[in-house]
């Protein structure tokens, strides 16, 4: 059977920017991984996302990359949740509650203007040395270098010096993690904080806009500026704003999405 596709820029209200993901949902016949792996190289976007209903209502969510599944997706999520909104698969009155492989993550429509909020587990960095070649990679000057269980946090002196990265992607291949952060204080009050997101040993040279690397950024960004609510943008060519608030072991992600194509995968 035809599965409907879908592809959504999320963490933007305006079509062509934010980071855009597929969304694919799948119906009762049995997929494999080789298919859904298959699905996302033919989307080629930096993540595709497969939805299944569940009995009890819930949905399972699993995300791909071209290359590789992933453990945690922010911007696919966003996407997901919004695609079952509107395409009438799930009340508009109710959450979307995603079984993932990082745990049960819920998703809710929030305000008027269509934003979605989403409950995500915190992901702080501790302080780390920089592997081998890392930081001549990258071409900066850390003041801090961090890390998680996915990724690396490197904070540089200031959002120009976000701005004017231009790694070595082949170099920074082979760094053992999901991918890598650099980020700074915003110079604009109306962000707290402006980073990109380098992944290419998990296929994505630069993530457009990265939800989950603000499970990382929530925290590092609300101890060093004493919030726990705060407002990131990430500086890829698409850019993107996420709203995150730090909630202990939790943060909640929030943004919007706008739906610019749909489809079937027929084979």
């Amino acid at each position: 059977m035809p599965a409907p596709i879908y592809t959504v820029d999320a963490f933007t209200a305006r079509a062509f920017a934010g980071n855009p993901a597929a969304v694919c949902l799948l119906g009762a016949s049995p997929v494999d991984d080789a298919w859904m792996q298959a699905v996302a190289r033919e989307m080629n976007l930096s993540e595709t996302a497969f939805v299944r209903k569940r009995d009890d209502g819930d949905f399972d969510l699993r995300w791909f990359t071209p290359a590789v599944e992933v453990d945690l997706c922010g911007h696919a999520t966003l996407a997901s949740a919004h695609v079952l909104w509107e395409a009438g698969r799930l009340p508009s009155d109710r959450a979307a509650r995603f079984h993932t492989r990082s745990g049960l993550l819920t998703a809710v429509r929030v305000g008027d203007d269509g934003a979605i909020a989403m409950d995500f587990p915190a992901k702080p960095a501790t302080k780390a040395d920089a592997p081998s070649g890392f930081v001549e990679a990258l071409g900066v000057r850390p003041i801090f270098v961090g890390s998680n269980r996915m990724d690396y946090l490197v904070e540089v002196e200031d959002e120009a010096a976000v701005r004017a990265v231009r790694p070595d992607l082949r170099a920074l291949k082979a760094v053992a993690a999901r991918g890598i952060i650099v980020t700074a204080r915003s110079r604009s009050p109306e962000f707290d904080f402006v980073s990109r997101f380098f992944a290419p040993a998990s296929g994505v040279d630069e993530d457009p806009v990265t939800g989950s690397a603000h499970c990382c950024l929530g925290p590092f960004w609300g101890e060093r500026l004493g919030k726990n609510k705060l407002v990131g943008y990430q500086a890829s060519a698409r850019g993107g704003v996420v709203g995150v608030e730090v909630r202990g072991a939790r943060v909640v992600l929030s943004g919007s999405a706008v739906t610019v194509a749909r489809g079937e995968i027929i084979v």
